[in-house]
């Protein structure tokens, strides 16, 4: 059952004057178990699909959405949206703009949202709490950045070992997994969550110092936030938490060793490869990081229905475009990384399983002492260990045997 605070079922929000069956084709969305309105996808054919995950303003049925919100007249609305983005990553910022631009094709322009690079309107790291202070109407985020207000919220962006973007998905969508997060949100911090964008696995990043043990960690300055930075000051790296704007400056003047970012295509976008020697991977800590729309409640009730199931499926698209274009872009990038100077390495397999037995440890320990991450933590280990064993099947067997071959 849907959470009192998750908003109305998709069959309230459609009035019955307007053909629902057409108008969901049209959107691209569809409902999600127990009526929780949580998922959009393109229904009925291969060309609606399309529509619903490509930008926005090219959808013809995206737009004749647009027209028959329009007819009913809903609201003007303008908000404008910060995030903690700088503007030069057309990837993750660009997934907010691709979220507000489907808000105003879907509403016929009535509801406007106007993203904001990081800094402008709020700090880059203090989205979320900028929306639970209703001090901006609705913020696009890596929900990780803000462990140390509470645990819980990593599990709506990645945890250590975690879950790939098809897993996570799985997970928010039918699993059960987004139900949870909006109870927990909503009780924590008086906001509702909108899955909308996913960088897909990770690099490991990018570093100016060899690591060939465990033992080359101690004493590493390595910029990293979330659960992977409680994990790696467990194995003696010295952590710092920084917007992305200020990590190549830090980078170049020693200020650190080495950073997390996202992969091929964003990190050469930043210009890490211009300031760096060793380029590491996996980044076990983010298999499949989402990103966060987030709204005050307050202002979510407020909105009309309609505009309601138009952020689900605003976001939903943003939420598959986004990784699209990352699996599209990162081999291309990663292309002329290989090209160049830089050494493309594996995290040793002594790092790798210290990582892991220790973020293990990191997460029972955290279980116990906080009750929000303790109950999403059973059901998101539960998850994991059924769709992790199906997914080493064939999935595992058939990606290693074309990779070889690549």
């Amino acid at each position: 059952m849907a959470s009192k605070n998750s908003g109305p079922s998709l069959e309230e929000t459609i009035e019955t004057k307007v053909d629902r069956r057409d108008f969901l084709k049209k959107a691209g969305m569809t409902v999600a178990a127990g009526g929780l309105l949580t998922a959009v996808a393109a229904c009925a054919s291969e060309d609606e699909e399309e529509a619903a995950t490509t930008a926005a303003p090219a959808t013809t049925a995206g737009a004749e959405a647009a027209e028959v919100v329009a007819a009913e007249g809903g609201p003007e609305i303008e908000w404008e949206m910060g995030t903690s983005w700088p503007l030069s990553l057309d990837t993750i910022y660009g997934g907010a703009v691709d979220f507000a631009e489907r808000v105003s094709l879907l509403s016929g322009g009535r509801f406007r949202i106007t993203p904001r690079a990081g800094g402008e309107l709020v700090p880059g790291l203090e989205v979320l709490q900028n929306v639970q202070q209703d001090a901006i109407p609705v913020g696009h985020t890596a929900s990780y950045y803000y462990v140390g207000l509470s645990p819980a919220t990593a599990f709506s962006t990645a945890l250590p070992f975690g879950l790939t973007y098809r897993q996570q998905n799985a997970w928010m969508y039918e699993g059960g997994g987004l139900p949870l997060m909006r109870d927990f949100y909503a009780d924590r911090f008086g906001v509702i969550n909108f899955p909308a964008g996913n960088t897909g696995v990770q690099m490991g990043g990018w570093f100016n110092k060899e690591i060939n043990s465990t033992a080359d960690l101690e004493g590493l300055r390595m910029r990293i936030p979330g659960f992977g930075g409680r994990v790696m000051e467990r194995l003696g790296v010295t952590v710092q938490v920084l917007p992305g704007g200020e990590i190549f400056q830090a980078l170049q003047t020693g200020a650190i060793d080495a950073t997390e970012w996202v992969g091929p295509y964003d990190d050469t976008t930043m210009g890490f490869h211009q300031v760096s020697t060793y380029y590491y991977y996996p980044g076990w800590w983010e298999p499949g990081p989402q990103l966060d729309t987030f709204i005050p409640l307050s202002r979510w009730n407020d909105l009309p229905e309609e505009y309601q199931a138009i952020v689900e499926a605003a976001a939903y698209g943003a939420n598959a475009t986004m990784m699209a274009r990352y699996d599209a872009k990162n081999p291309v990038s990663l292309a002329e990384i290989i090209r160049s100077d830089i050494e493309l390495r594996p995290f040793p397999d002594d790092v790798m399983q210290a990582s892991e037995d220790a973020s293990f440890e990191l997460f029972d320990e955290t279980a116990a002492s906080d009750d929000d991450f303790a109950t999403i933590y059973e059901a998101w280990k539960e998850f994991r260990a059924g769709i992790t064993q199906w997914h080493g099947l064939a999935e595992t067997a058939m990606v290693s045997w074309t990779g070889r071959r690549a």
